[in-house]
């Protein structure tokens, strides 16, 4: 497995669909998914630190989890069949190890909000992420890019 994180989350310019970009830590590899306008504003919340007055959907669940007395472990992003990626949300409680499908992107957004390590099976690689050194003109040109994007990168201008 690779341990990712997650490097920004916004606005696509060209479609305008929510994206969220994971990259491993020596960000030489970069895995785009394109997710719901909910999912990013759930992730975008924790990036940016903002103060909300009420828990939303993906802090009940952790609350959930905690009160149950589970934490959650890591978050995996195991699968990618006709363009849909799989994950599971792997929990812990006690000796019990519990893993719960789920969409990759409320998979990211409940793995930061508990501290939970992201990883992507290895198997998507080839499939899926953008690594270094490969010779495809759009993949550099893509690569480049995503050397100096940051959040506001992906904010829809008026």
């Amino acid at each position: 497995m690779l341990r990712m994180k997650v490097k920004a989350v916004g606005l696509d310019r060209d479609t305008l669909l929510p994206v969220v970009i994971l990259t491993n830590e020596v960000e030489d590899s970069y895995l785009p998914l394109v997710i719901g306008p909910a999912e990013a504003n759930a992730i975008a919340v924790v990036l940016e630190s903002v103060e909300i007055s009420r828990p939303l959907t993906h802090d009940l669940l952790l609350s959930s989890v905690l009160a149950l007395g589970a934490k959650v472990d890591k978050i995996v992003i195991t699968d990618l069949a006709d363009d849909v990626y799989y994950a599971e949300v792997c929990f812990v409680q006690g000796e019990k190890m519990v893993r719960v499908d789920a969409r990759p992107s409320d998979a990211i957004a409940l793995a930061l909000r508990s501290g939970a390590s992201i990883f992507v099976d290895e198997k998507i690689q080839p499939y899926a992420m953008a690594v270094s050194g490969e010779d495809d003109p759009e993949m550099e040109q893509f690569r480049s890019f995503l050397e100096n994007v940051s959040p506001d990168d992906f904010r829809k201008e008026n």
